[in-house]
């Protein structure tokens, strides 16, 4: 399917770049993306987006829901660029793709399992402690997030 290798494409840039990135010279951060309520969307368009974010060097703050695909940011954005606010909330559920036939969203094992691979290893851990990646939304916030990722000074 056309989703599926568009999909595995992104992501296979994704974790490519991101250990280019890795070994490359740190840069330095000339500006700040606030994420105050992204509900997320297409993957790959969130997987350019986030490359984009990591190469300018710019330092992500998450101060609201960043939600399905806004949370690939975790994989694609050195975690030193990232900080989080009390309002911070990160949002995880099953990849999908739309089924024109049925009109509805459809869960993908295969994508699934390629969105898990991007995710740091703390990450994954936590959401298989949290039953997985199921159609159903869990979230992680508050003391468990601010654990994992530096407080926003």
């Amino acid at each position: 399917m056309k989703w599926q290798a568009a999909l595995a494409g992104a992501l296979a840039s994704a974790v490519v770049g991101f250990v280019a990135a890795s070994i490359a010279a740190p840069s330095v951060a000339s500006a700040e993306i606030r994420i105050v309520g992204d509900p997320g969307g297409e993957v790959s368009s969130y997987v350019r987006k986030f490359e984009a974010v990591r190469e300018s060097g710019e330092r992500v703050v998450i101060d609201g829901p960043c939600l399905s695909a806004c949370t690939l940011l975790l994989g694609i954005v050195p975690r030193d660029h990232i900080c989080v606010t009390r309002q911070a909330v990160l949002g995880f559920h099953a990849a999908s793709y739309y089924d024109d036939a049925s009109r509805s969203l459809v869960p993908t094992r295969e994508g699934s399992r390629l969105v898990m691979r991007l995710y740091p290893a703390e990450i994954r851990g936590w959401i298989d402690r949290h039953g997985g990646l199921t159609p159903r939304l869990i979230e992680l916030r508050g003391r468990e997030l601010s654990a994992m990722y530096r407080i926003c000074q």
